[in-house]
Parts: structure tokens; sequence; C-alpha cells
């Protein structure tokens, strides 16, 4: 039985996911995020499924190198960027739209690009990304807390809930 998920900012973070609404995807642009072993297999084992979708330049990229460079961040290899964009970028995220026809909007996507803005800090507590906190990279809008009057313990739900079921897993022992 899945918990609630502890954040220790959930009290006072703001983020709306604008995507399609003012925002074209700038997460996906120069990202590259890191993809797990374990994510990296189930990528691989479906991408007949998401070549179809990719731009052409992106497709051409993946058939001829792979999907994801040899590159690692945070522990995990990272997905190639083409024309600044991440390789399944192609107005969305293919692997969000390929999983979301199946039923399941995550599967295949990344956690680290399925969790965010959720991140875990050194201590390991999850926190929402803002711009300003823990030393934020990006000066994203959806992570400016004055851009949003949308707490994000009502925009993140399906995130928490993600997050949580992965820390159950982990506590378990078995792979998320």
């Amino acid at each position: 039985m899945l918990t609630a998920l502890p954040v220790v900012n959930l009290d006072r973070a703001t983020f709306e996911c604008t995507f399609g609404r003012g925002c074209e995807g700038v997460c996906c642009k120069n990202g590259r995020p890191s993809v797990y072993p374990d994510e990296l297999a189930i990528v691989r084992d479906a991408l007949d499924k998401f070549l179809p979708h990719l731009k052409p330049r992106a497709r051409a990229l993946v058939e001829a190198e792979g999907f994801h460079s040899q590159r690692k961040k945070f522990g995990g290899l990272m997905l190639r960027v083409v024309d600044g964009w991440c390789i399944f970028f192609n107005q969305g995220c293919v692997l969000h739209k390929v999983g979301a026809e199946e039923g399941d909007a995550y599967k295949y996507k990344p956690s680290q690009c399925a969790l965010f803005p959720l991140a875990k800090d050194a201590d390991d507590h999850w926190f929402v990304r803002q711009h300003g906190l823990n030393n934020e990279p990006w000066d994203l809008f959806c992570l400016n807390p004055g851009n949003s009057k949308v707490l994000a313990a009502e925009s993140l739900t399906s995130e928490m809930a993600l997050a949580a079921r992965f820390d159950e897993e982990e506590a378990l022992g078995k792979p998320s």
C-alpha cells in the first residue's frame, strides 16, 4: 500500500506545467536526462514503437548511433540531443505519448523526466525544484514560484504517487 510522499517544501512550492499552453517543452531542450540501466532496456526493447514518431534527424541519429550517448550523469547514461532537443522530443515527449496510448504515460519515460520537478536532495529527502532553492541551476518559468499560484501539492499528484511507488519498491528491494 502506497504511503503519502514526504516532500520537504510541499507546503509552499508552486508548479504548473504549461506545455502546449505557452511552454513548448523547454525542459526537454538540452535537458539531457540520465537513464538507468533498467530504463535503457525498457526503451531499447520498445524502440521500434518510437521510431515512426521521431523527427527525421532524430530518427537518423538513433538508427546510426543509438538513442543514448556514453556520457554519464547521476549514474546513468544520457539520452542524445539533436538540434538542441532530447532525441525523443517531437511536439512533446514521444515516450510519454506512446505510453499514454498504451494506458500508462510513464511506462517508457525515464524516471528523471517522469518525476520532474520532484527531486531528492543530498539527504535523500524529496523536494519540489524551485528557482532559488538548493542552488537550482535552471531558471525555467515553471520553476519560478512567482509565476504560478498552483500549489505543487495539487499539480503533482501523479508524480508524487510515482515517487512514492519508487520509494516503496526501493525499500522492498525491487527494481523500479
